[in-house]
C-alpha cells in the first residue's frame, strides 16, 4: 500500500510542478456568421524568433487550449481551409488568457496552404496525419523514438506499436508493406530522419470492396511518408563497433532502404554479441506474415506448437547472447493491375542462461507447511536458427474484382542443453536435459473479392496449412524418474524394491522421447453481402474447416551399456490419426442507428470428429448454434464505446487426444484423453476510447470477461516434484477478468500518462483426485512524465509498481516489484548528444526484499552538422548488475527465479548515414 501511495504522490507532484510553469491560452473560433468551427488549428509562435511552442485543435464547440511558458511574448495564428483570421499578439504573464478568433472567407489561399503544412496533427475522417517535425527535437534515431512522441501512439516494451489500445496490424512506407505481419522491425530499424508524416489509418480495410461491410474497427495500420530527399534514393545507415579494453565485443549493423513509385527494397542486418536480439524465438512464432485471422464464425480450433519447455529470455537479458540476423523486403508494381511483394528473414541466436529458481509445488491439502520445495541451479545453452519466407501477389484488373495470393514458409532448428542441480527434501540430484525440434510450416492463402454491383458483394477465402514438427526430448537423472509409471512400487520409502518394468536399472537414467506431428488443414469460406441501403447490410456465410493430423511418439531408455531399451506398452507410445471437420453457415445483420452501429449474428455448425488409435475408432458428430454481437457507439468523432460478445466452441487438436504419455519436462508427464468434449467460451469485451484534440488528452479503457464452460483441464497425480497429468473436461468453469486503462495528456511540451492493468483468473484442476483451485490476481500501476523541448535536455521520469498475488490451492504467495526509472536526451552542443536510461528494481515478497538491482545505460554520440559520420561511445549495464528476478505462476507450482545477466560493456562504434 505504501508503494501505491508513493506512486500517487509522484503523479500529483509532477502535475503541480509542470502546471506551475505554464500559462493557458484558450478561446473560441467562429466564422463571420457566428457558426462555431471544429478542427481549426491554432498555433502559438514565439515572437522573438517565430519558433512554434504550442498548438491546439478546436473541438465540436469551437474551443481550443494551448499551454505555453509564462513571461514571454507570442504570436497566435489560426488556420482553416478556405478561411483566414488576423494573427494576435499575446503577452503571457502569470494568468490565463482568452483569445477568440473570427474567421472570414479567403480569396487567395496560398498563404493558408503554407500554414496548414505546419499543422502538427490533421484529422481526415478515420485517418490521423502527424507532421513529425512538429514533435521531434533532433535526438531521435529510429521510428520508435518518433512514435513515442506522437499523442495517442504507444510503442510497448516489445517494440510493437499500439493505437487506442490495439496492436497495429500493418506498417507501410509510402503505401508499400514493410515486413507484413509485425511492427517491431519497423520501430527498431527505420531511420527517424527519413520521416515526413505518419498516417494512422483507423478502421483499416486493405480491400476497398469490403470497406464498411465488415467490422474493421479493431484494425489499425500505419503509413510512413518519407521526406522528398529520401525518395528514389538509397538511404539508411551502416554501423560497426567494438569493445574497449577487456570488453571483447562486436557490432555490425548495415541497414539499407530504397523507395520509388514502382518498387521498394529494404535490407536489414544485425550481428552482435552485446545482448541486442533483433528477432527472438517468441517473435518467430508470433510472426503471422500478415495473414488475416481466418474467421470461423464461432469456432476455435488452433494447431498448437510443440510442448517442449524451451527457456525464454527475460527482458532480452541473459548471461551471454550472440546473434546474427538478416532480412530483406521488396515490393514491385509489375503492371497497372499486378503488385508483387515479399520478404525473407534469417536469424541465428546463441544464448547462455544461468538461473537459480525456488519452486513450491502444490498438493492436495490446504496446509502450506507440507508442500514440496525445490531449489534448482541451472545452466542453459540454447541455439535458435530461424527462417521465414513470404511471397505475395495482388491482381486488380478493375474496381470490381481483386485476387490475392500469399505463400508463407517457416523453418527453424531449435536446440537446448540444460545442466542443473535439483535440491529438495534431503535429495540432491544432477540432471541433464536435451531438447531439439525442427518445425516446418507452409501456409498458402487465396482471397478473391467481386463486386457485382452496389448491392451485391462476394468474398471467397481459401487457406491451407501444412505443418510438421519432430521434437526430441532427453533427460538424464540420478533418481528413478516417475516411480509408479516407469516402475511398479512395492515400498514407497524403498526405491530399490521397485519392479523395474519397462525402466531398467542404471547408474544414470537416460530416458528419451521421439515425436512426430504432421498437420494438413484447409479452411474455405464464402461470404455474400447484400447491401440494403447506405446504413445496413446482410452478410451470409458458408464455410468449412478440415484438418487431418498424425501424431507418433515413443519413449525409450539408453542403458549404461549404450543399448536401447524401448518402452513397448501402449502407455508409452502413440500412433494417432485425428480428423476434424466443421461445416457452418451464418447470418449477420449490420445497421446504423444514430450514433450506434449494431451487428448481431448467429452461426450454425456441424462438427464431425474422428480419432483413430489403439486399433479402434471413436467418432463424434454434433450441432452447435453460436451467437455473437458487436455494438459501436460513436459518441463523438474522436470518442467511441465498443461492445463485443460471443460464444465460441473450443476444440482441441491431436495432442490432447493421444492416450500415450508425453514428456514436457524432466518431472512432468502428460497423457491425453480420447473422450474429450469441446468447451464453450462466453466472452464479453467493452472498450472505450477518447482522443481530445482540444488538449491532447488520450483515454483508453478496456474491460474483458471470459467464462470457460466445460473447459479442457488436467487431473494431476502429484508426488513431490513429479507430476503426471491427464486431460479431462472440468465441471467447474474457468474465469478470466481483466481491466486495462490508460490516461495521457499533453501539458505544453510535457506529456504525462497513467496506466493501470489488472488481471484476475480462476482455474480449476484435480490434484490427487481432489479439486484444486488456482487463483491469480496481478496488478500493474505506472506513471510516466516526458518532456519534448526543442532545446536543452529532455527527460522521462516514471514509476511503476507490480503486485502478483497467487493462491494455488491454499498456497498463497505475493511478490512486489517497484521500479522508478528515468531517461535523459540532451543535445549538449552542436552535434553532441547524450542519451541515458536508468531503472531501479526492488523485488520483495511483502516481508523482505528478495533482490534489488538497477541498470544504467549511457550513450554519447557526436555527428557534425551536415556530415554523414556519427561516432558513439556507449556503456551498457554501467553499474555491472549481476542478476534480475521474475516470479511465475501456473496450476502446478509457484516459483521465483534469479537470472544472471551480461556484465558491463564499453563499446566504441561508428555509423555512416547514407
Amino acid at each position: 500500500m505504501n508503494q501505491k501511495i508513493q506512486l500517487l504522490v509522484f503523479l500529483i507532484g509532477m502535475a503541480q510542478i509542470i502546471n506551475a510553469q505554464k500559462v493557458q491560452i484558450s478561446g473560441v473560433v467562429k466564422d463571420s456568421t457566428g457558426n462555431l468551427i471544429e478542427m481549426a488549428n491554432v498555433i502559438a509562435y514565439l515572437k522573438s524568433d517565430n519558433t512554434m511552442v504550442g498548438y491546439g485543435i478546436t473541438n465540436s464547440d469551437g474551443r481550443y487550449k494551448i499551454s505555453v511558458p509564462e513571461y514571454k511574448n507570442y504570436v497566435l495564428k489560426v488556420s482553416y481551409i478556405g478561411l483566414y483570421a488576423e494573427a494576435k499578439s499575446i503577452e503571457a504573464k502569470t494568468g490565463d488568457i482568452i483569445a477568440d478568433f473570427e474567421m472570414k472567407p479567403q480569396e487567395n489561399d496560398l498563404d493558408e496552404v503554407e500554414i496548414v503544412y505546419e499543422i502538427p496533427v490533421v484529422i481526415k475522417g478515420d485517418t490521423l496525419v502527424y507532421n513529425t517535425d512538429s514533435f521531434v527535437n533532433g535526438t531521435e534515431k529510429k521510428l520508435g523514438d518518433v512514435l513515442k512522441k506522437l499523442p495517442g501512439i504507444v510503442v510497448n516494451d516489445e517494440g510493437e506499436i499500439e493505437v487506442e489500445g490495439k496492436a497495429v496490424s500493418k506498417v507501410m512506407i509510402e503505401g508499400k508493406d514493410f515486413f507484413d505481419g509485425d511492427s517491431k522491425l519497423a520501430t527498431n530499424n527505420i531511420p527517424a530522419d527519413a520521416l515526413d508524416k505518419v498516417e494512422v489509418l483507423r478502421n483499416y480495410e486493405d480491400v476497398s470492396q469490403m470497406k464498411g461491410l465488415s467490422n474493421s474497427q479493431d484494425q489499425i495500420a500505419i503509413n510512413i511518408k518519407l521526406k522528398e530527399g529520401k525518395k528514389n534514393f538509397w538511404f539508411g545507415d551502416i554501423s560497426v563497433g567494438s569493445g574497449i579494453g577487456e570488453t571483447e565485443r562486436y557490432i555490425v549493423k548495415p541497414k539499407l532502404f530504397y523507395y520509388s513509385p514502382s518498387y521498394s527494397i529494404n535490407v536489414l542486418t544485425d550481428f552482435n554479441d552485446i545482448g541486442e536480439v533483433p528477432f527472438t524465438r517468441r517473435d518467430y512464432f508470433r510472426f503471422t506474415g500478415g495473414f488475416r485471422n481466418f474467421g470461423r464464425a464461432g469456432t476455435s480450433f488452433s494447431i498448437s506448437g510443440d510442448d517442449l519447455a524451451f527457456t525464454t529470455l527475460q527482458n532480452n537479458r541473459a548471461n551471454e547472447i550472440n546473434t546474427k540476423f538478416g532480412a530483406a523486403n521488396f515490393s514491385l508494381t509489375a503492371s497497372k493491375v499486378l503488385d508483387l511483394s515479399g520478404y525473407s528473414i534469417i536469424s541465428d541466436t546463441k544464448v547462455d542462461l544461468v538461473t537459480n529458481t525456488n519452486r513450491v509445488y502444490i498438493d492436495d491439502t490446504l496446509d502450506e507447511t507440507d508442500n514440496t520445495i525445490e531449489e534448482t541451479s541451472e545452466n542453459t545453452q540454447q541455439r535458435n536458427t530461424l527462417g521465414l519466407l513470404k511471397l505475395s501477389a495482388s491482381y486488380k484488373p478493375n474496381n470490381k474484382f481483386r485476387l490475392d495470393y500469399d505463400i508463407f514458409g517457416k523453418l527453424s532448428r531449435q536446440e537446448q542443453r540444460n545442466i542443473f542441480l535439483s535440491t529438495r527434501a534431503g535429495v540432491s540430484e544432477d540432471i541433464n536435459e536435451n531438447l531439439e525440434n525442427t518445425p516446418f510450416s507452409l501456409q498458402q492463402n487465396v482471397n478473391a473479392y467481386y463486386t457485382h454491383n452496389s448491392k451485391n458483394v462476394f468474398s471467397l477465402e481459401i487457406q491451407h496449412l501444412f505443418q510438421q514438427e519432430t521434437p526430441f526430448y532427453n533427460a538424464i537423472r540420478n533418481q528413478i524418474p516417475f516411480r509408479g509409471v516407469f516402475t511398479q512400487i512395492n515400498d514407497p520409502l524403498t526405491p530399490d524394491t521397485d519392479v523395474f518394468d519397462p525402466l531398467q536399472r542404471s547408474d544414470r537414467y537416460n530416458v528419451n522421447q521421439d515425436r512426430s506431428i504432421k498437420t494438413n488443414k484447409l479452411d474455405t469460406r464464402l461470404d455474400y453481402y447484400y447491401v440494403l441501403n447506405k446504413k445496413s447490410n446482410l452478410n451470409f456465410t458458408l464455410g468449412i474447416t478440415r484438418s487431418n493430423q498424425n501424431f507418433d511418439s515413443n519413449i525409450f531408455q539408453i542403458l549404461d551399456t549404450a543399448n536401447r531399451n524401448d518402452f513397448e506398452s501402449n502407455l508409452f507410445n502413440n500412433d494417432v490419426k485425428y480428423n476434424f471437420r466443421d461445416i457452418y453457415t451464418s447470418l449477420h445483420y449490420k445497421f446504423i442507428k444514430g450514433i450506434f452501429t449494431i451487428n448481431p449474428g448467429v452461426s450454425l455448425h456441424n462438427y464431425d470428429l474422428k480419432d483413430r488409435q489403439l486399433g479402434t475408432v471413436i467418432e463424434q458428430n454434433e450441432w452447435q448454434i453460436l451467437p455473437d454481437l458487436f455494438i459501436l457507439a460513436q459518441l463523438k468523432s474522436s470518442s467511441s464505446l465498443r461492445l463485443n460478445y460471443s460464444i465460441t466452441a473450443d476444440y482441441t487438436d491431436i495432442k490432447r487426444l493421444a492416450s500415450g504419455y508425453v514428456f514436457n519436462t524432466y518431472n512432468t508427464l502428460t497423457q491425453g484423453n480420447r473422450n474429450l468434449e469441446n468447451a464453450l467460451f462466453d466472452s464479453y469485451t467493452l472498450n472505450y476510447f477518447s482522443f481530445n484534440r482540444f488538449n491532447y488528452t488520450n483515454i483508453f479503457a478496456s474491460v474483458n470477461y471470459v467464462n470457460r464452460r466445460n473447459p479442457i483441464k488436467s487431473t494431476s497425480a502429484v508426488n513431490g516434484i513429479n507430476t503426471v497429468s491427464t486431460s479431462v473436461n472440468s465441471n467447474f468453469a474457468d474465469q478470466v477478468f481483466s481491466i486495462n486503462g490508460k490516461f495521457s495528456r499533453s501539458l505544453g511540451k510535457v506529456n504525462g500518462e497513467f496506466n493501470v492493468n489488472l488481471n484476475w483468473s480462476s482455474f480449476n484442476n484435480i490434484v490427487n483426485t481432489r479439486p484444486s483451485e488456482s487463483v491469480s490476481f496481478t496488478q500493474v500501476y505506472s506513471t510516466e512524465w516526458s518532456s519534448n523541448f526543442k532545446k536543452g535536455p529532455n527527460f522521462d521520469l516514471g514509476y511503476s509498481i507490480s503486485v502478483n498475488d497467487y493462491d494455488n490451492n491454499g498456497l498463497e504467495t505475493t511478490f512486489y516489484t517497484s521500479r522508478p526509472f528515468a531517461r535523459l536526451d540532451w543535445l549538449m552542443a552542436k552535434g553532441l548528444l547524450l542519451k541515458s536510461s536508468y531503472s531501479y528494481y526492488n523485488y520483495s515478497n511483502g516481508q523482505r526484499t528478495l533482490n534489488e538491482y538497477s541498470f544504467l545505460d549511457l550513450d554519447l554520440r557526436y555527428q557534425k552538422s551536415g556530415k554523414n559520420w556519427e561516432y558513439k561511445f556507449s556503456v551498457s549495464n554501467a553499474l555491472n548488475t549481476n542478476s534480475i528476478n521474475r516470479d511465475n505462476f501456473n496450476e502446478l507450482y509457484n516459483s521465483t527465479s534469479r537470472y544472471t545477466v551480461q556484465p558491463r560493456y564499453w563499446i566504441l562504434s561508428v555509423k555512416y548515414n547514407l
